[in-house]
């Protein structure tokens, strides 16, 4: 289950990335985190900004909502969900993990 945290604001995501990944994809969950892979390079922030960008699309979030909070260089990040609380982005990540994922996913997974 993922370790996700009540703020003021939001929800604090945990994600493990792994950059240079041959797909985007949000592979599922690794110790109390979302394990997410991008294909980006961790050069410059543009894995970050992949991560942003691939977590609205697949969380069906506004990039606005998504900060990255802590671990800029560090493959263990924590995310700022805006305008979400908990429990909401506990059952949307829940379902995008285990049934509503692309089909490339779903095959990994």
């Amino acid at each position: 289950m993922i370790a996700l945290e009540p703020h003021a604001e939001g929800a604090i995501l945990p994600v493990r990335v792994q950059a240079g990944a041959r797909h985007d994809e949000i592979r599922g969950e690794q110790d109390g985190m979302l394990k997410v892979c991008v294909a980006q390079s961790p050069e410059k922030g543009k894995a970050n900004r992949a991560v942003i960008a691939l977590l609205s699309k697949q969380l069906s979030l506004r990039k606005s909502q998504i900060e990255l909070i802590a671990g800029h260089t560090s493959h263990k990040k924590w995310f700022l969900i805006r305008d979400i609380t908990p429990e909401e982005l506990a059952r949307i990540s829940h379902q995008k993990i285990h049934h509503g994922g692309t089909e490339d996913t779903e095959k990994r997974l």
